[in-house]
């Protein structure tokens, strides 16, 4: 039988001998179809077409992991390597013998988990890969799990996974969206937050969304829940699926919420509304 990969959003599906009708990510408002209608792929496929992984220290203990050309949404994955095992936060749809060998190098895996259902690529067959380490993955979003396999375990609220390594639950982009927040040494710590926060263009500013693709907002209620969800956890440096915050995370955090709570509210001056 064949793991099919959806080819629009990366998400692995169950071991059958054809295709599944239809993926329930794409089909979902937070997401899309392309006019081109539903295509799967394969590990095998993707290998043929050349994709290729690439691996590059973001800071000591952190790795980024780009697959070009893109699969699916096209996230970097990032590792986090520790003393006790490393984290592999949102896995690449891309799983060959090649990539594996590349985080081989950088020390294996403890954990795989992704902040929410889009980022979540071939996760069990990451786990598979080095010897069926646990796949985290939010309570509250269990009803989008594509590949049910005994390495997942569910959480929620907050969770140590490694020493120093916590999942944070702040919903808003979907209800189990979450954040990895990393202290080591006497460094201020780090959140790696997927799209639960994504980080602007300017690189020094975020923003939150229920679809990014389809330009659907969230409300208060969910803005104020992320900043109350992260608030405990000190950081200065937030890294997403495509950038990177380098300094002054909190404060950003902080600015570009309150920005975003004002222009829901209507709550700016007149030369702003134009």
């Amino acid at each position: 039988m064949t793991i099919w990969s959806c080819a629009t959003c990366g998400i692995e599906h169950p071991d059958t001998d054809q295709p599944p009708t239809s993926c329930a990510i794409c089909e979902d408002e937070r997401q899309y179809v392309p006019a081109t209608g539903q295509r799967w792929t394969t590990q095998e496929e993707m290998t043929a077409a050349g994709h290729r992984a690439s691996v590059t220290e973001l800071e000591p203990d952190l790795f980024g992991l780009t697959v070009e050309p893109k699969v699916g949404i096209g996230q970097r994955c990032l590792l986090l390597r520790t003393a006790e095992g490393n984290l592999l936060w949102e896995p690449p749809a891309l799983a060959d013998e090649a990539t594996v060998e590349l985080v081989r190098r950088l020390g294996g895996l403890a954990v795989v988990s992704a902040s929410h259902p889009h980022l979540t690529g071939a996760s069990i067959q990451w786990s598979h890969a080095f010897g069926h380490v646990p796949v985290y993955v939010a309570s509250a979003d269990r009803e989008w799990i594509r590949r049910p396999d005994d390495v997942i375990q569910l959480w929620s609220g907050t969770q140590e996974v490694l020493p120093g390594v916590t999942f944070v639950q702040c919903g808003g982009h979907f209800a189990g969206s979450s954040v990895t927040h990393w202290v080591r040494g006497g460094r201020p710590g780090v959140l790696l937050t997927g799209d639960t926060l994504m980080i602007g263009t300017d690189r020094s500013s975020v923003f939150v969304m229920r679809s990014y693709v389809n330009g659907i907002p969230l409300p208060e209620v969910a803005v104020r829940r992320i900043q109350e969800a992260v608030a405990p956890f000190p950081f200065d440096r937030l890294y997403s699926g495509w950038g990177v915050i380098e300094n002054g995370a909190t404060e950003a955090v902080t600015r570009s919420l309150d920005r975003y709570v004002r222009w829901l509210r209507g709550d700016v001056g007149e030369e702003d509304d134009s």
